[in-house]
């Protein structure tokens, strides 16, 4: 499987950016998989679902099934978070796998940028980071798209991993 990131500070345009993508690159009759990094605690179940008192009672999985969609939920219980590696290993072969977030990882990325937020620019400083799309124009050593330019921004991502 290749995989390419969508990095950026917080309302940068991370998810609405790989929203597009992700319709954009299947659109093409490519297989897409997205793997979304959270910096807080989430929860994908709720109270009272008798999934959440399976995980609530002690289980250490909780395979949640019907005829459209299969969610495994996992309690961590105080271990280590898995690693990217890790989950990438966890999914089901497709062409692409499309990662928002995890920034200081190792595989190539695009950096979303939003002008109004005031954050400075996280790819001046990471050799990972290959593309900017951004709200305004920059003047970079890599390339700088309109971060609603998603065609351009697909094109690139395919290009660069060969798809």
């Amino acid at each position: 499987m290749k995989i390419y990131g969508v990095v950026g500070w917080k309302n940068a345009g991370k998810t609405g950016l790989m929203e597009r993508l992700v319709a954009e690159i299947t659109g093409r009759g490519i297989s897409v998989s997205t793997i979304k990094h959270a910096h807080h605690s989430f929860d994908v179940d709720h109270a009272g679902k008798d999934s959440f008192r399976h995980r609530a009672a002690g289980a250490s999985e909780v395979l949640l099934s019907s005829r459209t969609r299969v969610a495994l939920m996992q309690e961590l219980r105080g271990a280590d978070e898995p690693t990217l590696a890790d989950l990438l290993a966890r999914l089901s072969p497709v062409d692409l796998v499309l990662i928002e977030g995890y920034k200081r990882d190792a595989h190539p990325k695009v950096e979303a940028h939003r002008s109004a937020t005031g954050n400075p620019l996280i790819a001046p400083d990471d050799p990972t980071i290959r593309a900017v799309a951004s709200d305004i124009e920059l003047s970079l050593d890599r390339p700088v798209f309109d971060l609603d330019d998603t065609t351009a921004i697909a094109d690139f991502i395919l290009a660069e991993v060969g798809l």
